[in-house]
């Protein structure tokens, strides 16, 4: 990447970073603190955690498709300046209502689609993919840096503190926005990065892509409600105060890492990920299990949350690359975006389910819930085909010119192409490649670029 494209890089993931752990900072301190709050309950609870994942997931596709007409700045400046207020309004909360408010209106502020599509205006396609992993790998330090954050804000400043704090990411998000990413010259929607209106049904008819997106739904769901029971174990079973469950957190999230990237080596390299991914569910329904039967037990309950989350780190790098593997190439974006709105509705699911599972049948009662949805995931995802292992291309045809038809079944009979899509008005051609039997030297030829 060049220096332009590191910029992209480096501030978008930033501005995505500061939001989602604004967002994520109060799951580990939320549930020990809220029924302090007037008219709070355990439903209700779970509700102002999971409601943002509501809005979030019904305003995404919106704003995504917005950014395509009015600009991808002036969508994510609107959508973090609407975070910031909610964040004021929690801030200032002294109900349960109130912070149901705020946390609804952070959710409002969905820019994640427009960012993805901010980025992909900015660099060249031959270095999207690589964006957009940096962007993604910026969320998984997001939510590690927030469990450990979360509770240490918390014991400095209480509950609103931390929404003071989310508040203040909002605005250097906003100032990066303005100030530090540079302006698109050209916008328009990308098929590889970005929603387009004509492909969502489309996507929506895809059972494989149906089954992928129920499984991000659970698994977001299993890991919001367990958050309304684990820091209450922690506190009343192990006895530790919640500003050292860091001490837990840190060491949990660090060991699941290191054992989740041999399965992760194990399911790109080896191509074992529609196996890995069968295992990984399997994990997910043992560390359930073992968190509903013996949470008492402070070994026995950390080694159910490690489990869990070397489950969950497994899921959470891969299910995206299956997505991909499974999409057509020109639909890429749409399904990526149809996959993320469904992971925000499994937040939401998860807070509200769970509040009113933990309300009536307390921790073990949620978590034998949890391990039956992860068991229902089982059965929905073992049908999923072996996918191929085919690497997304992008080319710009700046030179080609004449018959578009011909153009394809020439590309199309290069060794290692097995799929292409030529937008003629966008002068580009996504391809699907085997880049181990790919004859570069006769692509090049024939695009006229440096494929």
């Amino acid at each position: 990447m060049n220096s332009l494209e590191w910029r992209v890089a480096l501030s978008l993931s930033s501005v995505y970073a500061v939001r989602m752990l604004g967002l994520f900072m109060i799951l580990p301190v939320f549930s020990l603190y809220a029924q302090k709050l007037p008219g709070a309950t355990e439903v209700l609870t779970g509700l102002a955690i999971g409601i943002y994942g509501f809005t979030q997931a019904l305003f995404q596709i919106p704003l995504g498709l917005a950014s395509d007409r009015i600009g991808r700045k002036p969508v994510i400046i609107g959508g973090l300046l609407i975070f910031a207020f909610g964040s004021l309004v929690a801030a200032l909360a002294d109900s349960i209502w109130l912070i149901i408010l705020g946390r609804t209106l952070q959710g409002m502020g969905a820019i994640a689609a427009a960012t993805m599509a901010l980025a992909a205006d900015l660099v060249r396609e031959e270095v999207r993919a690589r964006i957009m992993a940096f962007i993604g790998m910026s969320i998984g330090i997001s939510f590690m840096v927030a469990m450990i954050l979360g509770p240490l804000v918390n014991a400095w400043a209480g509950l609103s503190g931390i929404f003071w704090f989310t508040l203040a990411l909002s605005l250097i998000g906003i100032a990066l926005i303005a100030f530090v990413v540079p302006a698109p010259v050209q916008v328009r929607a990308h098929r590889d990065a970005g929603i387009l209106r004509g492909q969502v049904w489309k996507v929506l008819k895809n059972p494989t892509l149906l089954r992928m997106d129920a499984g991000v739904f659970v698994l977001h769901l299993i890991m919001t409600a367990n958050f309304l029971a684990i820091p209450r174990l922690l506190r009343e079973e192990v006895q530790l105060a919640p500003v050292e469950h860091w001490k837990i957190y840190l060491p949990v999230f660090v060991a699941s890492f290191v054992c989740a990237v041999p399965m992760i080596i194990m399911a790109e390299k080896h191509r074992r990920i529609r196996q890995m991914l069968l295992i990984s569910i399997v994990l997910l329904i043992g560390a359930e299990a073992l968190l509903a039967t013996t949470y008492p037990h402070i070994v026995l309950l950390v080694t159910g949350v490690l489990v869990f989350f070397i489950g969950f780190n497994f899921l959470e790098a891969v299910q995206p690359s299956l997505v991909a593997k499974y999409a057509a190439i020109d639909s890429k974006g749409t399904a990526m975006g149809v996959y993320n709105s469904a992971q925000f509705l499994g937040i939401f699911t998860g807070g509200a389910l769970g509040g009113l599972v933990y309300q009536h049948w307390g921790s073990s009662g949620l978590f034998s819930v949890n391990a039956v949805m992860a068991v229902l995931w089982l059965l929905l995802a073992w049908p999923l085909p072996q996918p191929k292992f085919y690497t997304s291309q992008i080319i710009r045809l700046e030179n080609s010119v004449g018959d578009w038809h011909e153009l394809q079944e020439n590309l199309s009979r290069i060794a290692g192409v097995h799929e292409v899509v030529i937008v003629a008005q966008e002068r580009l051609a996504y391809l699907k490649v085997d880049k181990s039997r790919l004859d570069t030297d006769a692509l090049r030829a024939i695009s006229g670029t440096s494929a």
